[in-house]
C-alpha cells in the first residue's frame, strides 16, 4: 500500500503531491473575476455571460440572504438544471457561508420532501414551473424562503419571448410568481441587489460547502457531508491530470447536472477555478448536443457513457463536425471499450475511464489522457495523494495484485461523513480508508479494474458472476445500443443471469443469436439464461443504468405470479 507502484505510471508533467491551500471554493471566483472580468464565463442557448458579471450577480445574491438572516452553515437547496442561475446560487450561497445541498429538478414530492427535511434546508432556489412541487411540501420541511427564477430570464431574444409558449406547451401549465414575503424572484434581486464585498470566516479543513445526496438506490439516500477542502482538492487534482490544459482558453460542455458531483467538480467548478468558459445544457438532448458541439467547439466534454453512446448513435452523426473536442473523461458508470474506441474515432480525441464516487468528491482514480498507452478495461491509477488498495472481504486485509476485493481510497477528497448518520458513516469509514462496495483488483504496475459493485455480484448455482464482464462481451455485437446485465431470482440457480437489450434503430436481433454470439466469449455460466429487448433502460439523471430498478421490476412480477398461484 505505501509503495503506490501508480506513481512511476506517472507522466512527468503530474505531480505527485499537491498544494491544495486554504482558499475556500466561493474564492476562486473572485479571483478570476479579478484577473480576466471580460472573459466568457458561461454560454447559454446563445447567451453569455462574462466573469465579471457572474461574479457581480453572485454578490448580489449572497447580500440578499445575509440580508435574509441567513447564517453560516445554514443550508440551502438548489433545485435547477444546467443554467446561469445554479451557478449564481451556488457561490452566492457559499460567499453568505450557508452549506449548499443540490437537489434533483427530477425528484418527486415525496423524495423532495425527503430531502429538504433531512438536510434540515431553509431556502431553495428553484424554477417556476416546480414552484408548485415545492410549496406542496413546504410545510414539511424547515424551508422559510422559496426563491424563483425561469429559464427565459437568461435566453437571447427572441428566444426569452418565445419560450414561455414553449413551456406552456410542454408542461401544460404557466406559473406566476410575485416577489413578495417569503417569495423572491432572482430578477428582482439581481436589478436591485448590493454588490457589496463581505468575506465569511472559513475552516477550509473541516467547514462543509455540500451536502450531496447519493443516489438512493440501495435504500434512503444520504447526504455526504463534502468540505471546502474537499472539493478543492478534487478539483486540483483534476487540474493536474489534464496539464496540457491551458488557463482561461477550454471550453467546457457543461452537459452532466450541476446536481451531480461529477458535473459540479468537473464542469463548474473547475472552469470557475481555470477561467474556463462552460457551455450549459439544460438536459441531454443528442441533436440539440451535436449542434452545440459543431457551432461552440468545446475541447473538454466530461460526460457517462450512455452520453456518448447517445450521440455515437445518432442517425446523423456524420453531418456534424466534433473535432474540437481534445479531452473527455468519463464517469458515473463503466465506459465500454467499444465506445471509447469508436468515439474517439469519430472526434480524433481523447476519451478515457474514470473512477469515483460521491463520497470522494467525486473522483479517486482514471486513465491517463496523453503520452501513455491505455490498458483495456483499466480505470486508470489513483489521483495525485490518493492512495488505494485492493482489502479482502473476509479480514480486511491488502491482498496482492490481481486478486479480487473491495477497492479502498484514501485522500483529502475523501468525505467528512454522512449527514446525521454516524452508524453508517462507521461503515464505510474505517482508519481512514473509504470502503467504496465496488469489488476489483490491481494489476502489478498499480492500474486498477473494477469487477463490479459488491451489491450487484451475481452468485448463480455457485459460481460468482460480475455482470460488467458479461456487459462488455454483449457490447462488442455490432447491433447492441445499449446493455445492463442484473442477477434475477431463480429457483434452481438462487440468481440467473438476465440481460436487457436496447438495439440500435433498425437492427433485428433473437435471443438464439445473442446466446450464440455470447457463448463464443463467456463460460457457459456466465451467459445469459434470459434476454428482454426494450426501447429505452431506467437511468438516473447523469444517465447511469438503474440495475437495481431492473432487479425490483423482477422480483415485484415473482411476487405477482406467486399470489396469483396460491
Amino acid at each position: 500500500m505505501t509503495q503506490r507502484p501508480w506513481l512511476k505510471e506517472y507522466p512527468s508533467e503530474i505531480q505527485t503531491e499537491l498544494d491544495y491551500g486554504n482558499k475556500p471554493l466561493q474564492a476562486y471566483l473572485k479571483e478570476t473575476a479579478k484577473a480576466m472580468p471580460d472573459k466568457e464565463a458561461i454560454s447559454f442557448m446563445g447567451k453569455t455571460m462574462t466573469y465579471g458579471e457572474l461574479y457581480q450577480s453572485t454578490l448580489k445574491f449572497a447580500n440578499y440572504l445575509k440580508d435574509l438572516g441567513i447564517e453560516k452553515n445554514d443550508r440551502i437547496a438548489i433545485m435547477l438544471p444546467n443554467c446561469p442561475q445554479g451557478v449564481i446560487a451556488y457561490y452566492g450561497i457559499l460567499m453568505a457561508g450557508g452549506i449548499v445541498v443540490q437537489t434533483n429538478p427530477l425528484y418527486t414530492e415525496r423524495e423532495l420532501s425527503y430531502q429538504l427535511k433531512d438536510s434540515g434546508a431553509r431556502a431553495i432556489i428553484t424554477l417556476d414551473i416546480l414552484f408548485p412541487r415545492v410549496k406542496k411540501v413546504q410545510n414539511e420541511t424547515n424551508v422559510e424562503h422559496i426563491f424563483v427564477t425561469a429559464i427565459k430570464d437568461y435566453l437571447p431574444f427572441p428566444k426569452n419571448l418565445v419560450y414561455p409558449f414553449i413551456q406552456k406547451k410542454q408542461y401544460g401549465i404557466v406559473v406566476k410568481v410575485e416577489h413578495q414575503d417569503n417569495h423572491h424572484l432572482l430578477t428582482h434581486i439581481l436589478k436591485n441587489g448590493r454588490t457589496t464585498e463581505f468575506d465569511v470566516e472559513v475552516d477550509f479543513e473541516e467547514d462543509l460547502a455540500l451536502l450531496q445526496y447519493t443516489g438512493g438506490t440501495t435504500g434512503f439516500p444520504k447526504g455526504v457531508m463534502l468540505t471546502h477542502k474537499n472539493l478543492v482538492a478534487n478539483v486540483l487534482m483534476c487540474r493536474s491530470w489534464m496539464y496540457k490544459c491551458t488557463r482561461g482558453e477550454e471550453i467546457v460542455l457543461g452537459i452532466l447536472p450541476f446536481f451531480h458531483v461529477y458535473g459540479m467538480t468537473t464542469v463548474m467548478i473547475l472552469s470557475v477555478m481555470e477561467g474556463h468558459k462552460m457551455v450549459l445544457l439544460p438536459k441531454f438532448d443528442p441533436t440539440t448536443t451535436l449542434k452545440t458541439i459543431e457551432k461552440e467547439k468545446p475541447t473538454l466534454f466530461p460526460g457517462a457513457p450512455t452520453i456518448y453512446i447517445g450521440l455515437l448513435n445518432h442517425p446523423e452523426l456524420s453531418k456534424y463536425d466534433l473535432s474540437s473536442i481534445d479531452s473527455c473523461i468519463s464517469g458515473s458508470a463503466p465506459l465500454p471499450v467499444e465506445v471509447q474506441a469508436n468515439f474517439e474515432k469519430v472526434t480524433g480525441g481523447k476519451l478515457v475511464e474514470g473512477y469515483g464516487l460521491t463520497e470522494s468528491s467525486p473522483v479517486t482514480h482514471a486513465n491517463f489522457l496523453w503520452d501513455k498507452e491505455r490498458k483495456k478495461g483499466s480505470i486508470g491509477v489513483p489521483w495525485p495523494d490518493t492512495d488505494a488498495a485492493i482489502f479482502s472481504m473476509e479480514d480486511c486485509e491488502p491482498l496482492p495484485p490481481r486478486e479480487v476485493g473491495e477497492i479502498v481510497v484514501k485522500g483529502p477528497q475523501v468525505m467528512k461523513g454522512y449527514w446525521n448518520k454516524p452508524e453508517e458513516t462507521d461503515l464505510v469509514l474505517k482508519d481512514g480508508w473509504l470502503y467504496t462496495g465496488d469489488l476489483g483488483y490491481m494489476d502489478e504496475d498499480g492500474y486498477f479494474y473494477v469487477v463490479d459493485r459488491k451489491k450487484d455480484m451475481i452468485i448463480a448455482g455457485g459460481y460468482n458472476i460480475y455482470p460488467r464482464e458479461v456487459e462488455e462481451v454483449l457490447y462488442e455485437h455490432e447491433d447492441i445500443q445499449e446493455v445492463v446485465v442484473a442477477g434475477v431470482p431463480d429457483p434452481y440457480r438462487g440468481e440467473t443471469v438476465k440481460a436487457y437489450v436496447v438495439l440500435k434503430e433498425g437492427r433485428n436481433l433473437t435471443e438464439e443469436d445473442l446466446n450464440h454470439f455470447a457463448r463464443k466469449a463467456l463460460a457457459a455460466y456466465k451467459v445469459p439464461r434470459q434476454y428482454e429487448f426494450r426501447k429505452e433502460l431506467p437511468k438516473t439523471a447523469v444517465g447511469k443504468i438503474l440495475r437495481r430498478a431492473l432487479v425490483d421490476e423482477e422480483k415485484r412480477k415473482l411476487q405477482e405470479e406467486e399470489i396469483k398461484n396460491a
